[in-house]
């Protein structure tokens, strides 16, 4: 009896409606129906019609009552509320009504269902927002034209603005969406959003409650995503609060508790309030707890090595602070390298475990047994390559330093990232490695996945300038390609060109260049593994120059010819380790002067013909890490010796005898140089990297009496012309001093070069896109250097010293291009130059 009065509160709401029902305009077509609450009637329905809709279509209203043709149903009854609760349900309409008519007083209904839909949104706009802002907030939001409006959708649309402003630092944001009636389209309104940014909030400062161990100072160390506004050094990191990072950051302060000791730390609260209406103060207040210390430490189940090696590794003694993750480190994952797990892994105990169990904990102290699970030894079976569409397996295979048979080493998996990496072809931040063991049979297969890059360069400029030496115009421009895995034994087999032969990792380089007075042509092709067998690699290249000091013709012609050809042969060495390489390279130059003397391009002589024999060795070390673009560690450092062979002495010839031509009819010196560049970070998990470099060149002579040659100096100043042939000049970048002048100012203002020079430089720099296929950084750098003329005024600490900030852009089809700004400080060498010098690059400069 209760539910039966439920059902008839419920639908007392409905009789009214039901009475008006019969008053409807087809009313007079059927008998009224009389209802019996107590006694409700079943009716079978005929017909439901559907009214008052715009938008929505009537079959699918139908569908949302959840009535049919042929249904029975009770009127008065639950079924007739059910029925409005699930059209309400859909917030398709401000009002619903049904009707209900009675076909000739028998046992069947008709049903009319009215509605009178919600208006909707027919378009919406952000009045006051640029059109950047406004397009960016609209992809965004979920508001989309045709939407219907509610009290939700508006609640809804105004807190997705607000968070998206709240994200880049708005926290004051206010929304105000006015709606205007649109006369176009039926039932639908125009939205007008009007956008109140604020101003952008900023933390200001953190306050901690509760520290008493650590000070204020590390704790905000903690928080490297969020930075502070007071007291800012980094200008790069912004000081923007985004609840995201700071909760983050939260954690990472749980971090450095615990590896100071503090394992029961916790943050008791954190509140985030405004000071001001642009400025944050965070306060935490932390429980610290107790500190705790390692007491006893033992090692059992280590059979392979002694306990005094892995203690020697672990570097834990009794005493120390309790540093959960620098145990963790020197079991599994320390940043160097040297580590227990890498102790038993290079020795191939690929299934080793170590695992560190609490077995005490008094007072403060706490001793810990680590139990060591040393398994079988792992033998290598299978390489398996992935990812390499465009690169020959080979050219992957031969740089493994994994290879079947070999007991499984974790530092060779890590050398061969390494060596993929220096390939160039390459996404080094990509390289995956994925070891497949066979615990059963003691064997495990490595996998490899690459992703290849864009790793050819083509170089193309063009213009018309001024004559050199006369009227008119005449075409300058440079047009350069380089293939950097270039493959000849396919280039008679045009099915394979993909869409030039490649694949076998060789190098093709063409470059032409021409600037009015100066004109260069080169080519050269490098085999990295001549033979296919061992990786030593062979080059040859030819190259030809002329620098025009007029553009007379006949007698009257001024210009230095340089064309010449070369061959070297590189070798990997394993000693003193595998890092180190060794050059051995034969190079023939033969130079042609013309009135050289007479318009001051060449005074050591007029005319007349000149040749160059060299023979260079260069022994190197590189363990550069992170790629040649963006290096992130490790150093490379080279010694390299040339020279050519005495020919005074094999002549037999007196050289006070030798003037002018004759007496560089053959050019003979002995060159050493040394260069060097480290690579590191300096602040822990930052992005930053230091880099400092050395460089130093010396000529030399066989007899006092030739003394220096002519050719292949050393020309010091500018941004430098990397690889143009400058009459056997070898070009040396310094910033903040124009091109050749240090070494003009140290042969009394000549543009021939000097015999020796150095130069030291840091760089700190700052990646903003560190991804292979755009590589974007910044750089600010301190840099020294000099030149001299003569052994008797060497002196290396004597240096033309500069100071500046640049921005470096890798493209790979273009290479790397940059642009410095530096200041000079020792700018006085020459009359009209200036110490603010702005500087252009193209390729790497040294």
């Amino acid at each position: 009896m209760k539910m039966r009065n439920l059902i008839y509160i419920l639908t007392l709401g409905f009789l009214l409606l039901f009475q008006l029902g019969n008053s409807h305009a087809q009313s007079d077509l059927y008998p009224v129906l009389e209802l019996d609450f107590m006694n409700p009637k079943n009716y079978v329905i005929n017909n439901i019609q559907v009214e008052g809709n715009q938008f929505v279509d009537a079959a699918l209203i139908v569908i949302y009552s959840n009535l049919s043709l042929g249904q029975t149903i009770a009127v008065p009854g639950a079924k007739v509320t059910e029925t409005l609760q699930n059209l309400w349900k859909q917030q398709f309409f401000s009002d619903v009504k049904m009707y209900v008519q009675e076909l000739n007083r028998g046992d069947t209904v008709n049903i009319i269902i009215s509605v009178v839909e919600r208006p909707r949104v027919s378009k919406f706009s952000f009045p006051g927002l640029k059109r950047a802002q406004a397009k960016n907030l609209r992809e965004e939001i979920s508001l989309k034209g045709n939407a219907i409006i509610t009290e939700n959708l508006i609640y809804k649309t105004e807190k997705e603005i607000r968070d998206y402003y709240y994200d880049k630092g708005h926290f004051n944001a206010k929304v105000n969406i006015e709606q205007f009636q649109d006369f176009e389209t039926p039932n639908s309104f125009i939205f007008r959003i009007f956008v109140d940014r604020g101003p952008k909030v900023k933390l200001y400062d953190f306050e901690f409650v509760g520290n008493n161990t650590l000070s204020d100072k590390k704790l905000r160390k903690a928080f490297k995503n969020t930075a502070r506004k007071k007291n800012k050094i980094n200008i790069f990191k912004s000081a923007k609060f985004i609840q995201e990072d700071y909760d983050e950051d939260k954690q990472n302060l749980l971090k450095v508790y615990n590896a100071e000791g503090f394992r029961d730390m916790r943050i008791v609260e954190d509140q985030v309030f405004q000071v001001k209406q642009n400025r944050l103060v965070a306060r935490i207040k932390v429980e610290e707890g107790t500190q705790y210390y390692f007491r006893n430490i033992k090692f059992t189940g280590n059979t392979k090595f002694s306990d005094e090696v892995l203690f020697k590794i672990l570097d834990i003694d009794s005493g120390d602070i309790y540093n959960q993750s620098k145990l963790d480190e020197k079991l599994y994952g320390s940043m160097d390298g040297f580590d227990i797990s890498g102790l038993y892994m290079d020795d191939g105990y690929l299934f080793f475990n170590a695992t560190p169990l609490e077995i005490l904990v008094e007072g403060n102290a706490i001793d810990i047994d680590i139990k060591i699970t040393e398994g079988q030894q792992a033998t290598l079976r299978n390489m398996i390559i992935k990812g390499n569409y465009k690169t020959s397996d080979h050219v992957i295979l031969r740089e493994l330093r994994t290879r079947p048979g070999q007991k499984f080493s974790r530092s060779d998996i890590q050398r061969t990232v390494r060596e993929l990496s220096a390939l160039g072809l390459f996404d080094p931040q990509q390289i995956n490695v994925v070891p497949k063991p066979n615990q059963a049979d003691g064997t495990v297969d490595i996998e490899y996945t690459v992703v290849e890059k864009a790793s050819d360069q083509i170089e193309l400029s063009g213009g018309i300038g001024p004559r050199w030496g006369g009227s008119g115009s005449q075409f300058v421009g440079t047009l350069g390609l380089v293939l950097n895995n270039f493959s000849s034994r396919k280039l008679l087999k045009t099915d394979l060109w993909n869409p030039i032969p490649a694949g076998d990792g060789q190098k093709l380089s063409i470059r032409g260049q021409s600037s009015g007075f100066f004109q260069s042509y080169n080519m050269s092709f490098t085999e990295p593994w001549m033979g296919g067998k061992k990786p030593n690699s062979f080059t040859t290249s030819i190259f030809h120059s002329v620098i025009n000091g007029n553009l007379r013709s006949g007698a009257d012609r001024s210009a230095i010819k340089t064309t010449g050809a070369s061959a070297s042969l590189g070798k990997r060495l394993r000693w003193p380790d595998d890092n180190f390489s060794i050059l051995y390279a034969l190079t023939y130059q033969q130079y042609n002067v013309q009135n050289g003397a007479a318009t001051g391009i060449f005074p050591f002589f007029n005319n007349g013909q000149s040749r160059t024999v060299e023979m260079k060795v260069v022994l190197s070390r590189n363990s550069l890490e992170g790629g040649f673009i963006f290096p992130t560690g490790g150093s490379n450092v080279s010694l390299s010796i040339a020279a050519t062979p005495p020919f005074t002495l094999l002549r037999g010839v007196d050289p006070k005898t030798l003037t002018g031509a004759d007496k560089y009819k053959w050019v003979e010196y002995h060159k050493w140089k040394f260069d060097a560049e480290w690579y590191t970070k300096p602040f822990n998990r930052s992005k930053f990297v230091l880099a400092a470099r050395s460089r130093t060149g010396i000529m030399g002579y066989y007899d006092s009496d030739m003394g220096f040659a002519p050719f292949e100096r050393f020309r010091i100043g500018g941004s430098g012309l990397t690889g143009a042939m400058l009459f056997g000049q070898e070009i040396v970048s310094q910033r903040g001093y124009d091109e050749g002048t240090i070494s003009a100012a140290a042969t009394g203002n000549n543009s021939i070069g000097a015999p020796m020079f150095t130069k030291q430089s840091i760089e700190l720099r700052y990646p903003i896109i560190d991804n292979p296929s755009s590589t974007i950084y910044l750089l600010t750098f301190l840099e020294g250097g000099n030149a001299w003329n003569s052994f008797s005024t060497f002196n290396p600490f004597e240096l033309r010293r500069a100071a500046g900030a640049g921005v470096r852009l890798f493209l790979p089809m273009f290479g790397l291009i940059g642009i410095d700004y530096a200041y000079g400080f020792d700018y006085r060498l020459s009359n009209g130059v200036k110490p603010n010098q702005i500087h252009f690059y193209i390729g790497q400069q040294f």
